[in-house]
């Protein structure tokens, strides 16, 4: 199986290949939508799947992976800070609370079939005073990612526990993925070559 990655994510690369799988990257030029009428879960998923086909019209053979991740709270989405001032507003709203991530995986396969499902975690936040603040900002790049922190980048600082898949919060449930792609008995991980 030819596996591509539409995702230009260093996370999501990392967690593939932590997951033995053999794959290609190939960012999508797909541009993701915006929409506060949709539910957020649906987002995810559309947009993931945007980025999917886009990828897959060029690669008809290869079965491609499209990913989109979104963190709310209180069903207000966060994106990706702005700034340091915007990242530091968002840890604040953060503190003390529990928030949802969700991220939509899009499968499309050669023939163009695609497969959409979604994973949410959640997410319980330390109570964070300025400084603590403060000392996250100056040790992790808060600006690409989704509400303004890495769960796999000094996380303890920041996060009390999940309810759910630790790699979705990164930013792929590597699992659900891996469960998809090679249903029970097909997968050949066992020679250590997926895909190729």
């Amino acid at each position: 199986m030819r596996l591509i990655l539409a995702s230009a994510s260093p996370r999501r690369r990392e967690l593939l290949a932590a997951a033995g799988l053999e794959f290609e990257v190939v960012v999508s030029p797909a541009e993701e939508i915006h929409d506060a009428s949709i539910p957020l879960d649906r987002l995810c998923e559309e947009n993931a799947c945007l980025k999917a086909e886009a990828v897959a019209r060029d690669h008809p053979d290869a079965t491609v992976i499209g990913a989109d991740t979104l963190v709310w709270i209180a069903g207000e989405p966060l994106g990706k800070p702005a700034d340091v001032a915007e990242a530091r507003a968002l840890l604040r709203k953060l503190s003390g609370r529990s928030h949802t991530v969700c991220t939509g995986v899009c499968l499309v396969r050669p023939g163009g079939s695609a497969e959409r499902f979604h994973v949410l975690t959640e997410v319980d936040f330390r109570q964070l005073d300025d400084p603590a603040i403060e000392d996250y900002l100056t040790l992790v790049h808060t600006l690409d990612k989704a509400g303004g922190y890495a769960i796999q980048e000094h996380g303890e600082r920041v996060v009390a526990g999940i309810r759910g898949s630790y790699s979705n919060v990164v930013g792929l449930p590597v699992d659900e993925v891996v469960a998809r792609l090679f249903p029970a008995g097909e997968s050949d991980c066992g020679d250590g070559a997926i895909g190729g």
